[in-house]
């Protein structure tokens, strides 16, 4: 599903150079649930940014779904990404002025379906989220889990291949984070890949499998036990 190799990325300014990521090598199977942490400046959202095809890299090689993103242009990594993944951000990213309906349904006019399509997909999508019943309600009468699972919902609508999820459960309390990772864990369970960036070691033991990240390369977890307890974001 997702295999890169010897990935690196360097940022760069006129004084500094920042290398994110050295000889990064990722395998990430169909069907999986990849929590990766790792501390502050360790690399693991610029990895879910190269992941999801929204920053390039200087060397190395990525097969995404079995293609070679590597040396793609923009409006291929576009269309690649509007149809193959997903995207939670701990900050919801839900526009204030619409409902939830129409919340869900902005990706998929860019994609270009039907509205009968579409309804069918946005109704769908909050079904399985547990927010069919509030299909007009704005996003600013939810609380912030309900939040958080429109916007797994506006993730889900377009039927991605797998999902990016950037500290999901990062602005939720206890209660709250446990039920969105309880949702993740379902949808998982459904066939969605999904590889989950986080700071909480408990929710991360979770996973399927833990991917531990410091300057910009992969340890393997095989004992979950040995996530740090405090991983800063």
């Amino acid at each position: 599903m997702l295999e890169m190799t010897n990935v690196k990325k360097i940022f760069r300014t006129e004084l500094v150079e920042t290398h994110a990521l050295e000889d990064f090598n990722l395998c990430v199977s169909e069907g999986e649930f990849v929590a990766v942490t790792g501390p502050s400046g360790s690399g693991k959202t610029t990895f879910l940014n190269i992941a999801g095809l929204l920053e390039t890299f200087e060397s190395g090689k990525y097969m995404l779904d079995g293609l070679d993103v590597s040396s793609l242009n923009d409006k291929q990594r576009s269309r690649i990404r509007n149809e193959k993944i997903g995207f939670i951000f701990q900050s919801f990213n839900l526009i204030p002025d619409l409902n939830l309906f129409d919340n869900v349904d902005v990706p998929l006019r860019y994609r270009g379906f039907n509205s009968k399509e579409r309804k069918q997909r946005i109704e769908q999508s909050l079904e399985r989220v547990g927010l069919a019943n509030r299909l007009k309600h704005l996003p600013s009468q939810l609380s912030g889990g309900q939040q958080q699972r429109v916007a797994i919902a506006r993730a889900l609508a377009g039927e991605p291949r797998f999902l990016l999820a950037d500290e999901p459960t990062g602005n939720l309390d206890t209660k709250m984070a446990q039920s969105v990772m309880e949702l993740l864990q379902d949808i998982n369970q459904q066939g969605t890949t999904i590889v989950m960036v986080t700071h909480d070691a408990t929710l991360a033991q979770q996973a399927k499998r833990n991917i531990y990240v410091r300057d910009g390369r992969v340890s393997e977890l095989h004992d979950v036990s040995a996530i740090p307890e405090a991983v800063n974001g």
